[in-house]
């Protein structure tokens, strides 16, 4: 089975379960999903016989998120063909990645994030290899993180913060220098647990 079959299998089989997903809280807030501006973010899974996924760190000058680890994403366009469309244009945009290089996976837990966007992650498998190279304007670097690493649980510790006078809890993990933390860390903790929710 190929690796983006066997990951379409988990993933179709955990949807069907009850998981406990990490989600923004967002009572007491004056906007909520209804007002949520439409994002998607796309994790590409890098084909290798140890499999690893490709995160950017975001440049010091972006308004939002600056300096943060993310995967390529942004606002879903009113030109874009949905979720899936936008995660595809903007990974070409911010690392040029051919889309006809993805073979789709599918799509996992939206995530309401705490500045208000409400994000679907499409998850694509990529082979090794491609050319590819950071948007200056958005993108400080372009690093991969094995597959196993990155979706162990284990490897992340939950801490607190006060934000906008409110206790907000949040996800981190270390790798190689990088902090990969907030919104980005909740979602791979939300596709972790539907990974580990069915067997291999």
């Amino acid at each position: 089975m190929s690796l983006a079959a066997n990951l379409r299998s988990r993933l179709d089989r955990s949807h069907a379960l009850k998981v406990e997903i990490f989600e923004t809280d967002l009572r007491g807030r004056k906007h909520g999903l209804e007002a949520a501006v439409d994002a998607a973010v796309l994790i590409p899974v890098v084909d290798r016989p140890e499999p690893s996924v490709i995160l950017t760190l975001r440049t010091d000058a972006l308004p939002s998120h600056p300096g943060q680890v993310a995967f390529p994403g942004g606002k879903v366009d009113p030109g874009d063909d949905g979720p899936v469309g936008a995660a595809l244009r903007e990974a070409e945009e911010e690392i040029a990645l051919p889309r006809e290089r993805v073979e789709l996976v599918g799509t996992t837990d939206l995530y309401l994030s705490g500045t208000g966007y409400h994000i679907t992650p499409v998850i694509g498998v990529i082979p090794p290899g491609l050319d590819l190279h950071p948007e200056e304007g958005e993108v400080a670097a372009i690093f991969e993180v094995p597959f196993d690493r990155l979706f162990d649980p284990v490897g992340y510790v939950e801490k607190e913060i006060e934000w906008q006078g409110r206790m907000r809890r949040y996800f981190e993990m270390q790798w190689e220098g990088q902090r990969i933390w907030g919104v980005t860390a909740a979602i791979i903790m939300n596709l972790a647990r539907r990974l580990e929710a069915v067997s291999a």
